[in-house]
């Protein structure tokens, strides 16, 4: 795990990583124990997603994945929201909208902060390198492919959680 994890309290991380133990990872289930609703909605061109406090309830949040978006890219949509969440909630306001570059109105840093923690997130390095020794044992011609489809991720963003 990276200092990332280390910035959060302990009680949230320890809730977080006893649900990082089966690929692909079940961002569903990460949400719900945090309290956060995910909506696969409509959302303008180039937005991928969006993260709002829920007018309906005090100290919940709504997250909105655009539905045209391929399933592979609202899973990273929704843990880089959930990064903004648990690291930027102060500043997210009346919301904060990503687009497809994942550019919103925070800081370049927090954007870089959160996708780093949705790769995390998605692809627990701990799992991913038990997925590549089970590659390797059945010979897997493409090691990448694999473990992307085993992940539910994008071939791209496998290879840069493997450092490729």
């Amino acid at each position: 795990m990276s200092r990332l994890w280390d910035l959060l309290p302990d009680e949230t991380r320890e809730k977080i990583q006893e649900l990082l133990t089966e690929a692909p990872i079940r961002l569903s289930a990460i949400a719900n124990v945090l309290g956060v609703t995910v909506i696969s909605a409509p959302l303008p061109q180039g937005i991928s997603g969006e993260i709002r406090p829920d007018p309906n309830a005090a100290d919940k949040y709504i997250i909105k994945v655009n539905k045209f978006d391929s399933g592979k890219r609202q899973r990273f949509t929704v843990a880089h929201e959930l990064a903004h969440f648990l690291f930027h909630r102060h500043e997210i306001g009346a919301g904060v909208m990503d687009d497809v570059l994942y550019r919103s109105s925070l800081s370049d840093a927090r954007e870089v902060q959160a996708n780093k923690f949705a790769a995390e997130l998605l692809m627990p390095m701990p799992l991913v390198e038990e997925w590549l020794d089970r590659a390797a044992t059945l010979k897997v011609e493409d090691p990448v492919e694999f473990l992307a489809n085993k992940f539910n991720v994008s071939e791209a963003a496998m290879r840069i959680r493997l450092g490729l």
